[in-house]
């Protein structure tokens, strides 16, 4: 029916809303999470599997690259459209894992956090099919956000040079990456953000 197809494509406005059961004050550690990015530019959610920790790095993400913060969000802010990072484990687990929580599944694109109509201009990812390089995002403001697909299989080179304001890995990430992603936030002000079991 037309309020289940408006609700599939409704993106990250159907999460954790007030006077749902799963309302964001009902969901203690997802909120202390977010929260905390107003304070700290580094975070970790470590929690069990399935309680929602890749759809809160994404959710955020989402929040960052369209500029749609919700009344209940209490964490960090930018004030224009963004550039970041959203990174997994392999080329094949960010397609399937990263890409798929903010996109939706292949063939599904804008049934996930990033609603169907601001999403722009994608690249495809060379030999990973279905996988995207990078995509545009309509911000809020009328600009364009900038989302980066990578995985920790890349050379460190693939993280060298660019300033982020926001990274999001997903899994644990190794070191030498990390620090690449820590060092492009630097001079924006940014965050870095990890989600794992």
């Amino acid at each position: 029916d037309k309020y289940e197809e408006a609700s599939k494509l409704s993106g990250m406005a159907k999460w954790f809303q007030p006077g749902t059961p799963f309302s964001i004050d009902n969901c203690p550690k997802h909120k202390e999470f977010f929260r905390a990015g107003a304070d700290y530019n580094q975070r970790l959610f470590m929690a069990a599997n399935r309680v929602g920790k890749s759809v809160s790095g994404a959710l955020e993400s989402a929040f960052h690259a369209t500029g749609l913060y919700p009344d209940w969000w209490e964490g960090k802010r930018f004030d224009g459209p963004t550039m970041g990072w959203a990174i997994g484990s392999t080329a094949q687990a960010t397609r399937d894992t990263v890409q798929k929580e903010l996109l939706g599944p292949m063939g599904a694109w804008g049934t996930g956090m990033i609603p169907a109509e601001l999403i722009g201009t994608k690249a495809a990812k060379q030999g990973t099919p279905g996988g995207l390089d990078w995509m545009h995002v309509k911000h809020v403001s009328g600009g364009w956000s900038t989302i980066g697909f990578k995985n920790y299989e890349q050379p460190i080179e693939a993280f060298y040079g660019t300033a982020m304001h926001w990274v999001w890995c997903d899994e644990i990430v190794p070191i030498n990456i990390y620090n690449e992603c820590l060092v492009r936030t630097m001079t924006t002000n940014g965050i870095i953000y990890v989600t794992f079991t």
